[in-house]
């Protein structure tokens, strides 16, 4: 290949960990995140390891030479007459969800001898319902991002001294691994208004029959604009009835999970530390990309604390965290971070240099008492060990690159 991809060596790892074994591997994410990209790169692997390109069928449903596999049944037949007898046959199927009952021809693949299937898709509904209950314990799933910010470093090949710069990029354009490869801010921002736009139409809106397309990219915008603040489907109706436009809680709760369906947003749940319970109100929304905010609210005063926030939010995604919004008493912790291993809380600023900020930053996590750590997240520069009675304080850049 010609091409310079961005190597995903997370995700390739988890394909080539799931290689031949019996389960349908799913990879879902937002348009644009490198789905396409890995699956490029995971065929690349299995070719330089003895596999043949006649054992490789792959087949991306977004291109117009494959329009008639829409129908399930040809796309069925035409897997079926390819594939190879007495040995393996890997089957990629991209943005499988453009073919309407495609759930039949992949479990009717998948019971096949020898025969080792991959689909991506961009939107969450791709295993629910029907299709979740016909293939229950047949497949695996991983949730796929745009690039982290080490993955950003690594391909642009960015040298230390310059990486303060680079992470002022990465927030300002994002995290799409096209926009990596990009020089001119014109590029980039055509290139985030047409991903913006196959979201919204696409994944959205033709999905649902939304004929109000102004309406629910209203609520995206309020979304945007509101990153790592506490949001209810009352405060958003209440907003746009505010403006002289009519809404009602049934098409804003309806429109806002479709936009995390869509992994536009990822909604972020509270957590009572002490009462150890899930609380049903004033969650948050996080942003896939903060170059996509951007370009939708065009705010001219960006609240770097919660961009900072929901770029910490998603890498802890990334390293395979269960996130929860932390609430002790009156005051909040910015992510509960569960893992294997137990837990870990996070509190994010842009700066605690000023003492009354440090102060406020810390007072939340000192009121919790159990052992598990509890990390301050800034932008400033930080000694090695610095530590407030256990709170131990990094530099935002460091831990993101794994360097803490």
């Amino acid at each position: 290949m010609n091409k310079k991809l961005v190597q995903r060596e997370y995700y390739l790892d988890w394909l080539k960990s799931w290689c031949e074994k019996q389960m349908i591997k799913v990879v879902a994410g937002v348009r644009r995140c490198g789905k396409s990209t890995l699956f490029e790169l995971y065929i690349d692997w299995l070719l330089e390891n003895g596999v043949t390109a006649e054992q490789i069928i792959s087949i991306n449903l977004e291109e117009l030479e494959n329009e008639r596999l829409l129908d399930y049944h040809e796309l069925h037949e035409y897997v079926k007459v390819r594939l190879c007898k007495d040995k393996y046959t890997y089957v990629f199927i991209d943005e499988v969800q453009k073919c309407k009952d495609f759930e039949r021809a992949v479990d009717s693949l998948f019971i096949k001898d020898n025969v080792d299937v991959y689909i991506t898709g961009s939107n969450a509904y791709l295993l629910s319902g029907e299709l979740a209950t016909l293939l229950s314990g047949r497949y695996v799933q991983i949730s796929m991002l745009p690039l982290s910010f080490a993955e950003y470093v690594k391909f642009k090949d960015i040298e230390r001294n310059d990486l303060s710069k680079a992470f002022d990029e990465y927030i300002r354009y994002g995290s799409f691994p096209a926009v990596a490869t990009f020089e001119e801010e014109n590029l980039v921002n055509s290139y985030l208004d047409g991903v913006y736009d196959s979201v919204i139409m696409k994944d959205v809106a033709t999905r649902l029959g939304i004929v109000d397309v102004s309406m629910l990219e209203a609520i995206s915008k309020f979304l945007f604009f509101n990153i790592g603040s506490p949001v209810s489907v009352k405060k958003i109706v209440d907003t746009i009835n505010s403006t002289g436009r009519k809404t009602s809680f049934t098409v804003v709760d309806r429109y806002l999970k479709a936009l995390c369906d869509s992994y536009l947003f990822y909604k972020v749940d509270r957590y009572d530390i002490r009462g150890r319970h899930y609380l049903r109100t004033q969650g948050k929304y996080y942003a896939v990309d903060s170059g996509l905010r951007r370009r939708m609210i065009s705010s001219s005063t960006p609240n770097l604390g919660h961009i900072l926030e929901n770029i910490v939010y998603l890498e802890l995604l990334r390293r395979g965290e269960r996130v929860s919004i932390g609430k002790i008493e009156e005051k909040e912790v910015d992510f509960i971070a569960e893992n294997f291993n137990g837990l870990e809380y996070y509190q994010v600023a842009a700066s605690v240099l000023d003492e009354n900020t440090l102060k406020r930053e810390l007072a939340s996590l000192e009121k919790i008492s159990d052992n598990y750590p509890k990390i301050l997240l800034t932008l400033d520069v930080v000694m090695k060990n610095a530590n407030y009675g256990g709170i131990q304080q990094y530099n935002v850049i460091d831990w993101l690159l794994g360097e803490v």
